[in-house]
């Protein structure tokens, strides 16, 4: 959601800096070999451990055209080939998705034949609109565009008279902020707001700001000359733009929408999503959601699901979520978003979820997005993020911030730019089973200034919200694999009170049965950082000795220090995983019944690997 901007970053006093005297340690590492023939440095390949696959590793929407779901009797029918005229049969279709939702009675279905569909429909009825089975279906927001002359270097298309609203902000005129940190327009890609979209054989051109920058792979719109120019020669090639903000728009509860494709529309930031959901209870399957110019799939509803959906190459954000109760997402992708390079806050990546109560993420991928993957911001109650993949971020992997109730089990966050696990003020949360590694902090739990008092941008309006302390705390840390930071960290779990009033202790931060990883002592040197409340330096410990003698916290834990522990495709060493009995806590009944595992059992890292 887009907030006021001085109140989103905050400047604190004091950050840990690693390299200071008064932090080191001197004591030894604690160095345990992970096999007889283990070196210093020593990388375990995928093949020394287990292979198996999770279900996030194969999420996403079926192909389109692979779906083959079963056409019910009175279905009406749309087929390219079809006329608005026709009576909507199988024998007699009609031409287009609006005629045949207007022939479909309520509750009725709409099949779609293969073929591409240029529309932009307001949904008003429950209906079912779903594939022929086997044929693909896809909803497309371009046109084609030949009569190309050459100039200059470029090629111009003369009359081309769409034009896009390029608001930056969830409102129509909306101006980008000024506040440093707080801009959705990175400098670098002025024209990421700018909607409109070119593609030549399928691929993507970049939008340019000038004639003058128009080079092979980008376009500009001329809008004083309604001219077109492409910097890639489009003789015998394909070349497309889009005309169409929305594909869909549900405004029915209880529509059905599965086995289709979307592609290539163009929504403005403030139009919240080339689909949206805005009346409850709709379910979404085996949908493809591909290169909307800002936002893929905008979710303002309650009770919606979304199943094996893939949604990828959206400009700025997979999938928005807002007052949208008891949202789930399944077996589904959202990756590669963010291709326009909005800057991470406010908004862009993956998912971003706000004013919400109950968020399920499940066996699902939130990876290599151009942001942050997952990120709860403003009064998101209950989220709930199991079995997921959240690999290659940009930014942060999974991000919790202004909330309440969270719980993260069984989820590979690999190789994030930013943080693995940020906890930003936010109470009561559960850390089990993940595996964190090649982030830079793995896992940062951080109080910052913000408090229930300071409400200009406020709470969920709908509700009162006893719980939502916007405090950190508490946080339950159990039984992760954590470590090989990246260059950007100076420490693996790091706790820190911005406030200065409360210890980890006080926060309710405990950690224990968790495997700490590090290529060596000192990368980084700090093991921890833990609150000490008042003190302005948190405590700073370099070894797993010194944090539980500092901290009481750890007791069972496991370090190792001069090893690779964890393989390139994030599989936990055998010899590592074999000390589970020892080092892991069991699994409470409530996080097994999520995850899908025993009651009791103890592993460490994710299940399978």
């Amino acid at each position: 959601m887009n907030r006021p901007q001085a109140l989103h970053r905050y400047a604190p006093r004091h950050r840990a800096q690693r390299g200071t005297a008064a932090h080191r340690f001197a004591a030894l590492a604690l160095c345990v070999p992970l096999a007889a023939t283990a070196g210093l440095g020593t990388v375990i390949p995928a093949s020394a451990a287990t292979t198996t696959t999770r279900a996030a590793d194969t999420s996403g929407s079926l192909a389109i055209g692979a779906a083959g779901y079963a056409v019910p009797s009175g279905a009406v029918f749309a087929s390219t080939s079809g006329s608005d005229s026709a009576a909507g049969t199988l024998s007699k279709p009609v031409r287009t998705i609006a005629r045949a939702i207007a022939l479909a009675p309520a509750g009725g279905t709409v099949v779609l034949r293969g073929g591409t569909y240029h529309e932009s429909l307001a949904i008003y009825k429950k209906v079912t609109i779903q594939n022929y089975p086997k044929e693909a279906a896809w909803m497309d927001g371009t046109v084609p565009v030949t009569g190309w002359t050459q100039s200059g270097t470029a090629w111009a298309h003369k009359g081309w008279t769409t034009r896009f609203d390029a608001s930056v902000g969830y409102t129509k005129g909306a101006k980008d902020g000024t506040a440093p940190g707080w801009q959705f327009v990175n400098p670098a890609y002025p024209m990421a707001a700018h909607p409109d979209q070119v593609y030549v054989n399928g691929t993507q051109q970049r939008q340019v700001a000038s004639r003058a920058k128009v080079v092979a792979g980008t376009f500009f719109l001329d809008t004083a000359t309604s001219t077109l120019y492409l910097g890639s020669n489009p003789t015998g090639q394909a070349v497309r733009a889009a005309t169409l903000n929305h594909a869909m728009s549900i405004r029915a509860a209880g529509v059905v929408v599965r086995g289709i494709g979307v592609r290539r529309y163009a929504p403005s930031i403030w139009h919240v999503g080339a689909v949206t959901v805005e009346q409850p209870s709709a379910r979404i399957e085996n949908v493809s959601i591909l290169d909307s110019a800002t936002i893929g799939l905008g979710v303002i509803a309650s009770d919606a699901v979304v199943n094996r959906t893939t949604i990828q190459r959206a400009g700025m954000l997979g999938l928005h979520i807002a007052t949208a109760d008891r949202f789930q997402l399944l077996n589904s992708r959202v990756d590669s978003n963010d291709w326009e390079r909005f800057n991470p806050a406010p908004v862009a990546g993956g998912i971003k979820a706000s004013r919400t109560r109950g968020v399920l993420i499940k066996n699902s991928s939130v990876s290599n997005n151009l942001g942050h993957g997952y990120w709860s911001d403003v009064s998101i109650y209950d989220t709930k993020l199991i079995n997921n993949n959240f690999v290659k971020n940009v930014a942060t992997g999974i991000f919790l911030e202004i909330s309440a109730r969270g719980t993260i089990v069984n989820n590979l966050v690999d190789g994030n730019g930013a943080e693995g696990i940020k906890i930003n003020n936010t109470s009561t949360v559960s850390i089990y089973n993940n595996t964190v590694v090649r982030n830079a902090r793995p896992i940062n739990i951080v109080q910052d200034p913000r408090t229930p008092a300071n409400t200009s941008y406020g709470h969920d309006y709908r509700y009162n919200e006893p719980e939502m302390t916007w405090l950190v705390g508490p946080v339950t840390v159990r039984n992760n694999v954590i470590g090989l930071p990246n260059s950007k960290a100076n420490c693996v779990l790091c706790v820190e009170d911005y406030t200065y009033k409360r210890t980890a202790a006080q926060m309710g931060v405990t950690s224990n049965g968790n495997v700490f990883n590090r290529v060596n002592a000192g990368d980084p040197d700090w093991l921890t950082v833990w609150s000490r409340g008042t003190a302005i330096n948190p405590g700073i410990y370099g070894t797993l000795p010194a944090h539980r003698s500092g901290t009481g916290q750890d007791k069972s834990s496991l370090a190792y220090d001069g090893f690779y522990a964890i393989s390139s495709t994030g599989h936990l060493s055998g010899t590592a995983q074999a000390k589970a009995g020892s080092v892991a806590v069991g699994l409470p009944s409530a996080l097994a019944s999520l995850s899908g595992q025993t009651a009791g059992a103890k592993w460490l890292g994710v299940w399978g690997r």
